[in-house]
């Protein structure tokens, strides 16, 4: 994995960690303890994306965001915080961030967070119209949802949630058909698409598993967990076995962290995962 990247945050024990963990996963990265020192940064280089701290002295990190979207509107930028809350978070899906990372954060998790920015990077503007779950009828189906929810407010969530059980995933055709029939911007939608952990991109299995990748799972080998389900299903997070019978996703918190390492499949919750036995897991599935 390739990338330039800028890290912005007050603390330098914030800035050591992420430059290590991300160093070590193949990206340039810049540190800046502040966020003026960023904007100097970011008018001296070019970036693929920045990960910002809110709380900052001087200028906080969405009004450093909000400057940046000013001049580099096509930057990826996701948002990390000690102190999280809906007003934030609102205010955050508002500039089009790619993610918002609540502290202490996982190596696991901040790895992640990076891979999804730098893949939305690359499949900027590539053509995506030939999705093949993107049919006549199924364009029909989305139609029907549109028209129930267009001129309720706060449509778009329940429309991005129908379309995904109609779908199964939320492809790029399937964003601009609903930010057609919604009247609103793509990068609205894929905003929206990009920040929920309960909506996806890509195509999810008939067993979808989800693996914790949260503090207190990453501590109890989480990782490892997620290593031995890849080779047993030779497919990587994010993607599904050419059969569609089984798909990996990680989440940041699945409520269980007494149970750590945990892992979810279809509705089934499995704690304490040995990630010596995970084949055995899987295997149940089959």
């Amino acid at each position: 994995m390739e990338g330039n990247v800028l890290v912005v945050d007050d603390e330098q024990i914030v800035l050591r960690s992420c430059e290590r963990i991300l160093s070590g996963e193949g990206y340039y990265v810049n540190t800046a303890s502040s966020a003026r020192k960023a904007l100097e940064l970011l008018n001296d280089n070019a970036y693929d994306l920045m990960l910002a701290d809110i709380r900052m002295p001087e200028m906080d990190g969405l009004e450093l965001v909000r400057q940046v979207r000013a001049k580099y509107p096509a930057m990826n930028v996701v948002i990390m915080t000690g102190h999280p809350s809906q007003e934030n978070i609102k205010e955050a899906l508002s500039l089009r961030i790619v993610d918002y990372l609540t502290k202490p954060i996982s190596p696991a998790v901040l790895s992640e967070a990076a891979k999804k920015a730098m893949e939305i990077s690359r499949k900027h503007g590539a053509d995506d119209t030939a999705a093949e779950d993107y049919t006549e009828e199924v364009a029909g189906k989305l139609d029907d949802i549109i028209a129930r929810y267009k001129d309720m407010p706060g449509s778009l969530i329940p429309v991005l949630q129908e379309a995904q059980g109609v779908v199964g995933y939320l492809p790029p055709v399937v964003q601009r058909h609903i930010a057609r029939g919604l009247n609103i911007s793509v990068s609205e939608v894929h905003g929206v698409v990009s920040f929920y952990s309960f909506f996806t991109m890509k195509p999810r299995g008939k067993h979808n598993i989800r693996v914790c990748l949260g503090t207190a799972c990453y501590v109890k080998r989480a990782e490892e967990v997620v290593q031995k389900l890849k080779e047993h299903l030779k497919i990587d997070i994010g993607e599904v076995t050419p059969d569609r019978l089984f798909s990996i996703e990680s989440v940041r918190c699945l409520g269980a962290c007494g149970l750590a390492p945990v892992v979810v499949i279809d509705d089934d919750t499995h704690g304490t995962i040995d990630p010596v036995k995970t084949g055995e897991l899987i295997d149940q599935y089959r």
